[in-house]
């Protein structure tokens, strides 16, 4: 469908920022109340869900209990999971796994009995993650969810649409102020509707080695801030370990399941090197790899992902996407290590939200990689983000059903003049290779109190050269902000937060709970 003309725009029930996994999952869960999904790429293009090599990780197997995998998230959580959402979330996640198969969602099935196949990755206690074909969960999830919403006739997707800014009258989102991609000069165009969901993703484009989609910037953690909605644990950034060392942005990635399947990290002398750092070597969580990797690299060695003897010519068969990154860099998996580096791949922290996916301002929900549900705490458990997107989906489609039921039609709201008080251009190129660069030197892997000092005067002197013409590009700056001040706030380490000159963990931490004015606050500070 084509985003109307009209400078504002009547949604029919629910807005939805955003159309990977976690935004589909909450229209189809709506239905069939009406929704209009919003995206800024063709529907399945632009989405790290469809990227997503792991699987979803729920326990199904016989042995395998909800209590288990909770136990598995709040340690790999490194002390700031949420116990209570850990439970609830993986005791609702075999319903929502029937929901993906009634979808379409095509997981290995065992050809003797029909069973789900399951298998295992870093820091689960036994075999749990479900897959499809090896690596291809996501783009398969996301096939069969794109072809349901495309035939259910209360969703409407708009394509090419960005969001820019939320709407707030009278302390209340009531939508958003999108463009058309490619349109900078038109007068944005107000989606105005009942409830708007959050559910653009993480933060990747923010760093210049990621796994993720380039447009994939942050900039609902941006707009949501600077709307006043409470932010948790921003500085929590997962960095996956076997980033393929190929120089290529996106950078692609060697899936955790090749550790699984007993693939092994080595230097250039073919030495297991993580084993130095934690007795479960390449099966460590991921935080304790990815610096082992870091290290490695930094020093001027070479870490290596070696699926020889593990998984040998079976790659091709086991791992086709794996395997076709390797072909077109010129790799043989088969007979050659592949180059390893760490890359950012996903977001803990977020937009706070409570058990029903609300976030501290009414009519604003978000799920998926852009909330901070209190699931992965410090360092998210393997898997569990794709599991995440689709229950807390379920429980915002339930929670508003619920409010439409009690309250009946909402009531009309005045909207003000001139809500949206900024250009909506393009972030500039150089701009956004000048920040991504700074947020990977110094708010990366491991970070000092200097080096995001250094972080946070770089983020204000681009965000005064630019931002003031671009929104978009004030998207970024502001989730930096947020990212590098609360790491800077933050003097511990632990999970996917490791301070060189603070490297012990403060056994009484708490999560963070930051609003973007209390962000630039540290970063006016920091100058």
């Amino acid at each position: 469908m084509t985003a109307p003309r009209n400078s504002c725009f009547e949604s029919d029930g629910t807005l939805i920022i955003g159309a990977g996994l976690a935004g589909l999952f909450t229209a189809l869960k709506l239905a069939p109340a009406p929704a209009v999904v919003l995206s800024p790429d063709p529907i399945g293009t632009g989405a790290s869900s469809a990227w997503a090599q792991g699987g979803l990780a729920a326990a199904i197997g016989e042995g395998d209990t909800a209590e288990d995998h909770a136990a598995d998230t709040i340690a790999a959580g490194a002390g700031l999971v949420d116990p209570d959402i850990a439970l609830m979330v993986t005791s609702e996640a075999r319903a929502r796994v029937l929901d993906l198969l009634a979808y379409g969602a095509p997981f290995d099935r065992d050809d003797a009995t029909g069973a789900l196949l399951a298998s295992r990755e870093a820091a689960h206690s036994t075999n749990r993650v479900i897959r499809v074909s090896g690596d291809q969960a996501g783009r398969a999830i996301m096939d069969a969810l794109i072809a349901t919403a495309r035939a259910t006739p209360s969703i409407t997707l708009l394509e090419n649409v960005t969001v820019d800014d939320l709407t707030v009258a009278d302390g209340r989102v009531i939508g958003a102020f999108a463009r058309r991609v490619g349109d900078d000069t038109s007068e944005p165009l107000m989606f105005r509707a009942a409830h708007t969901v959050l559910a653009t993703g993480g933060v990747g484009g923010l760093y210049a080695i990621s796994t993720n989609p380039g447009r994939v910037r942050g900039q609902g953690l941006g707009m949501a801030a600077r709307a006043g909605a409470l932010i948790s644990n921003p500085e929590f950034v997962q960095f996956h370990p076997t980033g393929m060392d190929v120089n290529r942005d996106p950078c692609p990635l060697a899936t955790e399941a090749l550790r699984g399947h007993g693939a092994s990290v080595i230097d250039e002398s073919g030495r297991r090197f993580i084993f130095d750092d934690h007795p479960d070597g390449e099966l460590a969580p991921r935080d304790i790899v990815a610096r082992a990797i870091h290290r490695k690299n930094l020093s001027g060695g070479q870490a290596y992902l070696d699926t020889r003897a593990a998984i040998g010519a079976h790659i091709f068969d086991e791992f086709p996407t794996v395997a076709a990154y390797c072909t077109d860099a010129g790799i043989d998996p088969a007979t050659q290590p592949i180059p390893v580096q760490p890359a950012q791949h996903y977001h803990m922290g977020g937009v706070w939200t409570d058990a029903d996916g609300q976030s501290s301002l009414p009519g604003l929900y978000a799920c998926g990689e852009v909330a901070a549900t209190g699931l992965h705490g410090a360092n998210r458990l393997a898997s569990n983000s794709l599991l995440e997107a689709v229950v807390f989906a379920a429980r915002i489609a339930q929670h508003i059903a619920g409010q439409d039921a009690a309250e009946g039609q909402p009531r009309p709201i005045d909207i003000p003049p001139a809500l949206m008080d900024g250009p909506g251009a393009v972030a500039p190129d150089d701009a956004v290779r000048s920040l991504r660069q700074l947020m990977a030197d110094h708010v990366g892997v491991e970070r000092s109190a200097d080096g995001l000092t250094t972080a946070l005067k770089g983020i204000a002197a681009l965000e005064a050269a630019h931002a003031p013409a671009s929104r978009a590009f004030l998207n970024m700056t502001h989730a930096a902000t947020l990212i590098a001040a609360a790491a800077l706030d933050r003097r511990e380490s632990r999970g996917g937060h490791y301070r060189t000159d603070t490297p012990d963990t403060d056994q009484t931490a708490a999560p963070t709970r930051i609003t973007l004015d209390e962000a630039l606050r540290i970063r006016a500070a920091a100058r």
